[in-house]
């Protein structure tokens, strides 16, 4: 149950009421917002409803919110409302219903906090590095934000495909590819040098070794060209598959891997670039192509195919948009670093010009991460060779750490990632606390089945024992997860998991601090353990979500 759902619709009848009674008359459009009072004692929500209603009922927010609070009738959920201040209006929840979120948790088990489908499509495409070098610490944030927004947007009802798009054609892999036959060459004792403005780290050495390992000499007797373009497409073939590997120990998967080359060699990149042109939003100019990006708030118009005749990269993204649209989606989202910032405009005006709504594009643009190690910073430049892999990152610091250190801020905000710190298991590290949270709950439960308490049906369990501040407190914030998770996947928040997990363990940890368990009174026991059953099953689901393990034993290195 989405708390903050339900308690809109137990205040909705009152609220129209309210504005019957103030002299509205019409259809009455609205929303409500909630927030947390500033104070335990002043409710569990809030809600500024009556600011928004007020300049059009011609009142004061304190008059429309008194008026909305006259009409208010009690229901299971909401116990009362009351005003506070200028005319936000307190909302405290009834101890039954809390205590009814104990047993919906117990029925839905790990399925608590997630949605019913909603019949709709979306696209998700991160990640999409280019195929020239092994994944680095630059693409861990967007590998994981892109992740857990996909695992939000299944969460909250749609349903979802995952996509990597890269560029295997160009300049680029051109570049990348005489990097690796240089290597080839240098290896079969052969004059070649790496070019100025090719690839230099030291797994362009070893993507040769690999292609003289398979091919040994036979190579040699290409024509330099044809043996170019076997040595190129064989090392990005190596190139993926690292990154494959590399996405999966991080605990990222992909339904889809789809090349800028496959749209080229069918002929999709031309006819995206014809329907432009068609469409009048394309033009000729010195030889090239060029698309009317300024109609669509872009500072200038784009090249979409150069003088030479080969497509820019704006030219396969305008013909990856048709195929997008192509295959049925409802939506579409990008996750693109601060870089691609002045790309919105153009591809969305693209989108517009090849006759798609653009609304149905959207693009989630996050800031970089600073790493550091020993107070310096983590050098991460592919082509120099100066940089530190994903797997390296993976291997010091582990997957559960990196992932939940990269969410801990929203994706709009810079990021520093200290890898000393995020190493420590102590309960000053995030990650650790809400892990070490979940393992201590199932250590009290192992403790009391040692003990030969067995844990009764829910439905035979009286919960209303549970009336301690500690304990309502603790419900409060199990109650809480559906309605965070609607809207960490409305906003495009996945940071909003880590900060609300770590308050729903420090509420259990509280609660641990100032109720014993395991006690003489075998009903409050019991209510207790299914409060801890509860608290459990709602992290492990939350850390679910954020791709990261639920571990039922911990040890801590500070202790």
């Amino acid at each position: 149950m989405n708390v903050e759902a339900e308690v809109a619709r137990a205040l909705d009848p009152a609220i129209r009421a309210a504005a019957g009674d103030l002299g509205w008359a019409g259809d009455l459009d609205y929303r409500q917002e909630f927030s947390q009072p500033p104070r335990k004692e002043m409710g569990d929500l809030a809600t500024n409803v009556a600011f928004g209603l007020a300049s059009r009922l011609g009142r004061s927010p304190r008059d429309v919110a008194l008026a909305i609070v006259s009409n208010f009738v009690a229901t299971n959920l909401v116990e009362s409302a009351e005003v506070a201040g200028p005319g936000f209006i307190n909302v405290h929840l009834s101890r039954e219903w809390l205590h009814d979120v104990v047993r919906e948790v117990a029925v839905r088990g790990g399925e608590y906090g997630r949605a019913a489908p909603n019949g709709k499509r979306v696209q998700v495409e991160f990640v999409s590095a280019n195929p020239t070098g092994p994944l680095t610490l630059g693409h861990a944030r967007n590998a994981v934000i892109g992740d857990v927004l996909a695992r939000l947007l299944e969460s909250t009802g749609w349903s979802v495909e995952r996509e990597y798009y890269f560029n295997d054609a160009g300049g680029q892999m051109d570049r990348f590819g005489a990097s690796v036959d240089a290597r080839y060459l240098q290896l079969m004792g052969r004059e070649a040098e790496v070019p100025e403005d090719g690839y230099h780290g030291e797994y362009i050495p070893a993507l040769a070794r690999g292609l003289v390992s398979e091919m040994g000499d036979e190579l040699l007797a290409l024509p330099p060209e044809q043996r170019l373009e076997r040595i190129r497409d064989a090392a990005t073939r190596q190139v993926l598959d690292w990154i494959a590997r590399s996405l999966e120990r991080f605990r990222v998967r992909f339904d889809v891997f789809i090349s800028e080359r496959d749209l080229l060699e069918r002929g999709e990149i031309e006819q995206a670039v014809g329907r432009l042109q068609e469409a009048g939003y394309a033009y000729d100019r010195d030889g090239a192509v060029w698309f009317r990006a300024t109609e669509f708030g872009d500072d200038k118009d784009r090249v979409v195919v150069r003088s030479n005749g080969v497509h820019t990269y704006f030219g396969a993204d305008c013909a990856y948009l048709v195929d997008k649209f192509r295959r049925g989606f409802d939506h579409l989202i990008y996750v693109w670093g601060a870089d691609h910032h002045g790309d919105v405009a153009r591809v969305r005006g693209a989108a517009q010009a090849l006759g798609f709504d653009p609304a149905r594009v959207e693009m989630l643009i996050y800031q970089w991460v600073s790493f550091l190690r020993d107070g310096s910073p983590v050098p991460m430049g592919r082509r120099s060779g100066n940089f530190v892999t994903l797997d390296d990152l993976i291997e010091e610091v582990g997957t559960d750490a990196t992932r939940f250190t990269l969410l801990l801020r929203s994706s709009d905000s810079s990021l520093e990632f200290d890898i000393d710190l995020v190493k420590q298991q102590t309960m000053e590290n995030p990650v650790y606390y809400v892990q070490y949270g979940h393992a201590r709950i199932a250590s009290i439960l192992r403790h009391a089945a040692e003990r030969g308490i067995v844990l009764r049906p829910i439905e035979d369990v009286d919960l209303s024992v549970l009336s301690a501040e500690a304990e309502l407190d603790l419900l409060r914030a199990i109650a809480e997860l559906p309605g965070e998770v609607s809207e960490a996947a409305e906003l495009r928040a996945p940071h909003r998991l880590t900060h609300y997990v770590q308050e729903l363990a420090a509420r259990f940890h509280r609660f641990y601090t100032d109720c014993r368990v395991v006690t003489d009174d075998e009903p409050l026991t019991q209510a207790r353990l299914w409060l801890c059953t509860a608290a459990k099953q709602t992290i492990a689901n939350v850390l679910a979500l954020l791709g990261v393990s639920a571990p039922e034993s911990m040890e801590r290195s500070d202790v």
